[in-house]
């Protein structure tokens, strides 16, 4: 795959993130190609949407693609995710045998590819998946950092925020 492709990819990533700032969901998205470059899936962070623990952007977008397929193999496959995969996105992409994760930001406190842990080329597992860091990196992490900036100002102010809505319910 050429440059151009990882930022076109990157950029459609991006897009999903800003969908999950948008609805209060910490601001991850991701999209899945195959070897040919054809989009088999996208999604983003829903773990408040769904009021579930893994529904992280990668992770719905390999369960959408592995439906769309009728394989829960995504061999030959590019994950494009603008934050680098925590250590349960990272052991589904490698389950489904993803050949290639392409992300923005590195996660220093939960990354999986590389940062804290790397599940990408751990030799005791029986997969190894290529990982491009680094695509779109400013954007990624600016993305990240202006909406905890906006979600502390508001739990300053004592206001409303999507977590709680859970709590509120019970």
């Amino acid at each position: 795959m050429e440059a151009y492709d990882h930022l076109q990819w990157m950029e459609r990533a991006i897009t999903r993130a800003q969908e999950a700032a948008e609805a209060g969901e910490v601001p991850v998205g991701a999209v899945l190609v195959d070897a040919s470059g054809n989009l088999l899936s996208e999604d983003r962070n829903r773990t408040i949407q769904l009021i579930d623990p893994t529904g992280h952007a990668e992770i719905l977008t390999l369960r959408r693609a592995s439906r769309e397929i009728g394989n829960y193999r995504l061999l030959n496959t590019t994950l494009y995710v603008t934050v680098e995969p925590c250590v349960m996105c990272m052991g589904a992409i490698v389950h489904a045998r993803v050949a290639r994760v392409v992300f923005g930001a590195p996660d220093p406190k939960w990354g999986a590819a590389g940062s804290l842990y790397d599940l990408s080329a751990d030799e005791r597992l029986n997969h190894r998946v290529e990982v491009i860091p680094g695509i779109c990196e400013d954007r990624c992490r600016d993305l990240m950092k202006a909406f905890f900036k906006e979600r502390r100002k508001r739990r300053s102010d004592n206001s409303f925020h999507p977590e709680q809505n859970a709590r509120h319910r019970e």
